[in-house]
C-alpha cells in the first residue's frame, strides 16, 4: 500500500511517499479500514510544515474515513463494509477526562491516515454519516465535531440566538451550516468580498468585510441594535478576541477555538468582566460527542463545503494551496 511519512527534519519538501506493506490483521477489539479520504486542518498543516514538529517517519493527517475491510474477535459495532470516520482523540471516548496536549492525536503524537490501509482499535473510529462520501466524513473528525461541540455541547445554541464566524475555513462554515440548521441567525467576516457573497449563498444573514471594517465588533453590535451576539465561534486568536467580546451581549459565549492570529496577545480582561462573559477553549471532542454529531447530521440537510480534492501523493501540493489562503471550506486527499 502507499502511505505517506515526514523525514526529519520535516517542513513540506520533507514529506515521503512510499510503498509499504499492508498492516497486520486486527487482533481482539480491533478492525482493518480501507481508507479513502482525508481532509487538511491548519492543525495538520502546522505539525508537517514546521521543522521538529514530527519524530522522522510520522505518518501525519488527522482525519480518516474509509470502509471497515476485516474485523476482530469480539468487535460487535462494526462490520465488514461499514462506512467509518476517525475520532480526532482516540482515547477521549466520553465523560470530561479531557485531553490537554496532542500526545494521542493521530498524525502528531502518534502515526495518523496519510495511507491506505490501518488497523486499529474499533473505538478509535465511530460510523460515518449514512449517504455522505468518503471525502465529505472525512471533514467531521476535526473541523465538523469542532463547529458541534463550540455551538451545541458547549455554548447551548437555541432557534434565535444570533451567532458570529469567523473567516472562510472548515471549522467557520460548519459553524454557519449547523446555526443556520438549528435556527439562528449568522454573521460572518471575511476579507474577501467574493467569499462574503459565498457565505451569503450559504446562508449567512449579514456579512462584514474586516479590511474595510476593522472595528467588526461594534459593526455587529449595530447589527444586532445594540444588543450583541450571543455566540463567537473564535478562530483568530490574539488578534480577532478583544473584537469578539467587543460583539458579544452581557453573558455571551464565546468559544476560543483557534490561534490563526498567533498564540498570546491582550485580553480586554475588564470589557470581558464587565459583560459577564464565557469564554471557552476547546480542543474538537470526545468519541461520545462525535457519535451524537453523526446522528444529528442524518437528519439536518448539510453537507460540508468541499473546495479542491488531492491524491495521496499530492499531499505537499495540498498543503501549499491551503497555505495560500484561497481555498473556501475543506481541501481533501483521496486515496
Amino acid at each position: 500500500m502507499k502511505q505517506v511519512t515526514i523525514k526529519a527534519p520535516g517542513g513540506l519538501d520533507n514529506l515521503v511517499v512510499s510503498d509499504v506493506a499492508e498492516p497486520a490483521a486486527p487482533g481482539a477489539g480491533e478492525i482493518t479500514v480501507r481508507l479513502h479520504a482525508s481532509s487538511l486542518n491548519y492543525h495538520d498543516y502546522r505539525v508537517c510544515a514546521i521543522e521538529g514538529a514530527l519524530p522522522d517517519g510520522r505518518i501525519p493527517m488527522a482525519d480518516g474515513a474509509g470502509v471497515v475491510a476485516a474485523v476482530g474477535a469480539g468487535v460487535e459495532e462494526f462490520a465488514v463494509g461499514d462506512a467509518v470516520v476517525s475520532g480526532f482523540f482516540p482515547d477521549w471516548l466520553d465523560g470530561d477526562d479531557r485531553p490537554s496536549d496532542f500526545s494521542t492525536t493521530p498524525g502528531d503524537g502518534r502515526d495518523g491516515y496519510a495511507r491506505e490501509r490501518v488497523t486499529l482499535p474499533a473505538t478509535w473510529v465511530t460510523h460515518a454519516p449514512e449517504g455522505w462520501s468518503h471525502e465529505e466524513a472525512s471533514t467531521i473528525t476535526t473541523a465538523g465535531l469542532t463547529a458541534w461541540r463550540a455551538l451545541v455541547v458547549d455554548a447551548g445554541i437555541k432557534a434565535g440566538d444570533t451567532v458570529a464566524v469567523l473567516g472562510t475555513g472548515g471549522v467557520s462554515i460548519y459553524a454557519l451550516q449547523l446555526a443556520k440548521a438549528m435556527g439562528a441567525t449568522v454573521i460572518a467576516t471575511s476579507s474577501s468580498d467574493a467569499k462574503l457573497e459565498r457565505l451569503r449563498d450559504l446562508g449567512a444573514d449579514h456579512v462584514i468585510n474586516y479590511r474595510s471594517t476593522p472595528e467588526w465588533g461594534e459593526e455587529m453590535r449595530r447589527i444586532t441594535d445594540g444588543r450583541g451576539v450571543d455566540i463567537v465561534v473564535e478562530v483568530g486568536g490574539p488578534a480577532t478576541l478583544a473584537q469578539s467580546i467587543v460583539a458579544g451581549r452581557p453573558g455571551a459565549h464565546i468559544a476560543l477555538i483557534g490561534v490563526l492570529t498567533g498564540r498570546s496577545g491582550e485580553i480586554p480582561t475588564a470589557l470581558l468582566m464587565a459583560r459577564q462573559q464565557r469564554l471557552q477553549g476547546l480542543i474538537v471532542g470526545s468519541r461520545r460527542q462525535q457519535i451524537d454529531f453523526v446522528r444529528a447530521l442524518e437528519t439536518l440537510e448539510l453537507r460540508p463545503v468541499i473546495d479542491r480534492r488531492f491524491a495521496l501523493a499530492d499531499l505537499a501540493e495540498a498543503f501549499r494551496y491551503q497555505e495560500s489562503g484561497a481555498h473556501f471550506g475543506k481541501i481533501c486527499v483521496t486515496m
